[in-house]
């Protein structure tokens, strides 16, 4: 477990010293780049597509853990039910939120 930690801290860590480039350059440095650059576009979508797949895996928990709380007591089927679809429509909310940003902040490429 701790070195599962240590590991994910030196990832971020390295993560966020490889972006530190990108906030030192110049607007206009690259171009007129930009957002607009093939970088920014692969950025969005594998953002997206990270934010999708999570929340793929979330979505999955959640309805397991929803079966699995039904079948110990199915007397409480309606409380676990109406939690189960809230929590789901909230977890999706977030991809859409996700999708939103990235067709404002990218534009269309030019043709």
């Amino acid at each position: 477990m701790k070195r599962n930690l240590i590991r994910l801290g030196f990832g971020l860590v390295a993560t966020l010293f490889s972006a530190m480039t990108a906030f030192a350059a110049e607007p206009g440095a690259t171009g007129g780049g930009g957002i607009s650059s093939g970088l920014g576009y692969i950025g969005a979508v594998v953002g997206f597509g990270l934010a999708a797949g999570l929340c793929g895996l979330g979505q999955g928990r959640v309805a397991a853990a929803a079966c699995e709380g039904m079948a110990r007591n199915p007397n409480a089927y309606n409380r676990v039910q109406l939690a189960l679809i809230l929590g789901l429509a909230l977890i999706e909310s977030l991809v859409i939120f996700t999708f939103v940003i990235v067709l404002l902040k990218v534009p269309a490429p030019p043709q």
